[in-house]
């Protein structure tokens, strides 16, 4: 069964997809300590535009189960969290990611710079623009997941639509995935990847 990972080296390479879960809730600290740490994860321009809704109410889990073409780790799981990109909120409170040290003139180039900068976008290429960042923390959540003893199970089968209407999230944000998390029931299989030579070239 799997254990708790000694670093993210060996996070890494024992992490695997679990599907089946210990009835073993998740702690609010637990939670708490996993987004701390998963949002310690790097954006372009310090931007941040990944948000979590975390579910643990059964009701819910299993609407979300329906929209996600039942796939059975959405009920199953103690948690599931919904990771999506939100540019609206983003754009609404561009102060809060502007680093609390500059001077005041640094904060006033710094704000113009980003409004131009999104704002010469579409709200397609904001949002896609989003997801991709969202995509980073998506991969901290799950290693630092492992780290810590839980298994995790990422998704992108469901409709969004549905799934935003259940947990009110904005129209025009992005999900980016959802994840079951839990203490592990199975091991999973074990991880099958590409090694180094086939997928990277040196020059």
């Amino acid at each position: 069964m799997l254990t708790k990972a000694s670093s993210a080296a060996d996070a890494a390479m024992t992490r695997r997809s679990v599907r089946a879960y210990l009835d073993t809730p998740v702690t609010d600290d637990e939670l708490h300590s996993l987004l701390e740490l998963t949002g310690r994860a790097p954006s372009s321009r310090n931007v941040q535009p990944w948000r979590f809704i975390v579910v643990r109410d059964q009701s819910i889990k299993n609407a979300l189960e329906d929209a996600s073409y039942g796939q059975k780790q959405v009920g199953g799981a103690p948690v599931v969290i919904v990771l999506y990109a939100d540019m609206d909120d983003t754009m609404a409170n561009l102060g809060e990611i502007v680093h609390p040290d500059v001077t005041p003139e640094k904060r006033a180039a710094t704000l113009a710079s980003l409004e131009q900068s999104f704002g010469a976008m579409s709200a397609e290429e904001r949002a896609a623009w989003a997801n991709g960042q969202a995509n980073i923390a998506l991969g901290y959540l799950l290693l630092i997941a492992a780290s810590k003893g839980f298994g995790t199970a990422p998704m992108l089968g469901f409709q969004a639509d549905r799934i935003k209407a259940i947990l009110d999230i904005p129209a025009s944000a992005t999900i980016t995935a959802m994840v079951a998390l839990g203490r592990p029931g199975e091991d999973g299989f074990r991880s099958h990847r590409h090694a180094v030579e086939r997928i990277t070239r040196f020059r």
